[in-house]
């Protein structure tokens, strides 16, 4: 079973969110939070392996709580998710930059919102389905100045040239026909990088892309 944590501070929201999930045979909900202190607290108590967290909340706002998840070794195994009303929002890049696995817009249809969750807790998804790749340009065009490359040392050059790949948004599918290889081996390598980075997951990844200057923005041939 898949847990998820829902954290919104509006009740209706999270009723509409516990009702789908619920209903699938492989997902349960493990609780809800009304705002990121609580989400929070939750996520210590319960260890879900997901939490849909809506950035915007009294108290605690969701970019804080997620920092306080990702920041704790205890807690690495956990995806978090954020929610959000415009799916350019501003807040949307500091989210990815606090160790985000991607972010779902609320009015996502709610066959994608399922196939978000599974993906994500699978470890596959780089965003959520209805992220275009400008919105990974316009996060590139407000990253920090390139740190250089040195910290991907420990990378082959295919692995560079997969990281790349990921960087521009690319899925597993469209890295294997870019280099004439298998899904499964495009997913080795994929799998092979974020470890050898320590990335939690290929939002991860696609950040310390840009952050290296390994690709830059622009570059979405």
């Amino acid at each position: 079973m898949i847990r998820v944590l829902l954290a919104d501070d509006q009740l209706l929201v999270r009723a509409g969110f516990r009702a789908l999930l619920d209903a699938q045979p492989d997902i349960e909900v493990a609780g809800e939070a009304a705002d990121g202190e609580e989400a929070v607290a939750l996520v210590r108590e319960r260890g879900p392996d997901l939490v849909l967290m809506d950035i915007r909340m009294p108290l605690v706002d969701g970019l804080a709580a997620t920092r306080r998840i990702t920041s704790d070794p205890e807690l690495r195994e956990v995806k978090v998710v954020m929610l959000t009303t415009f799916e350019l929002d501003e807040y949307v890049f500091e989210a990815l930059r606090s160790g985000a696995s991607g972010f779902l817009v609320k009015d996502t249809e709610p066959d994608e919102l399922v196939r978000a969750v599974r993906a994500v807790v699978d470890g596959d998804a780089l965003l959520s389905p209805g992220v275009t790749r400008r919105l990974i340009e316009e996060f590139a065009a407000r990253s920090k100045e390139p740190a250089g490359t040195e910290g991907l040392a420990a990378l082959t050059e295919r692995e560079r040239e997969v990281m790349a790949l990921v960087g521009i948004g690319l899925s597993n599918e469209e890295i294997a026909r870019r280099l004439v290889v298998s899904p499964l081996t495009a997913k080795t390598h994929v799998s092979r990088t974020m470890v050898k980075l320590g990335a939690r997951d290929r939002a991860q990844l696609v950040v310390l892309a840009y952050e290296s200057g390994l690709v830059r923005p622009g570059w979405l041939g």
